[in-house]
C-alpha cells in the first residue's frame, strides 16, 4: 500500500518511511493537484484538512490527532499494516536504502555512532546515512 502526505504531515510521512512504508510528501500545493498524483500514483491520501473535495476512486485518511504516536497507530489500524521493513526507506526523500558493512562508514558517521553500531543504511539518492536510534 503507498501513500501520499499533504504538507500538513511531514513528521508523520518521515516516521511512515522510517516503518519501511512508501510515502510521497507533498510540498503545499492545491488540493485538486494533491488529488490528482494520489489518484494516479494509487495512493492513500493522508491529511488533516476535512475542506478536501476528494475525486471518485481516491481513497482518504483524514487523520484526526496532532500528536504523532496516535497519528502512527491511526494509519496502521486503519490500513491493518504490518511493519515489515524498517530502515528500508529514506526519510527524506523515499528512496529504498541499502545496508551498507561498517567499514564503509568509518569517518562518515559520528565516532560514538560508529562506536555504538553495528549496523548502517545509505541513500544513494541523498547521500545520507542512517542506523538504529535509541527511538
Amino acid at each position: 500500500m503507498k501513500f501520499i502526505a499533504d504538507h500538513m504531515l511531514g513528521t508523520l510521512a518521515k516516521w511512515m518511511r522510517m516503518l519501511g512504508f512508501n510515502v510521497h510528501y507533498s510540498p503545499p500545493v492545491d488540493d485538486d493537484e494533491l488529488l490528482k498524483v494520489a489518484w494516479r500514483q494509487d495512493r492513500v491520501l493522508l491529511t488533516r484538512d476535512k475542506n478536501i473535495n476528494p475525486f471518485e476512486d481516491v481513497k482518504i485518511l483524514y487523520v484526526k490527532s496532532d500528536d504523532l504516536d496516535e497519528q502512527l497507530k491511526e494509519v496502521i489500524r486503519t490500513y491493518d499494516l504490518e511493519i515489515k521493513e524498517p530502515m528500508s526507506r529514506c526519510s527524506l526523500c523515499n528512496t529504498p536504502i541499502s545496508e551498507v558493512g561498517k567499514e564503509n562508514v568509518l569517518g562518515k558517521v559520528p565516532d560514538g555512532v560508529y562506536d555504538r553500531q553495528d549496523k548502517f543504511w545509505f541513500c544513494e539518492k541523498c547521500d545520507k546515512y542512517y542506523w538504529a536510534g535509541s527511538h
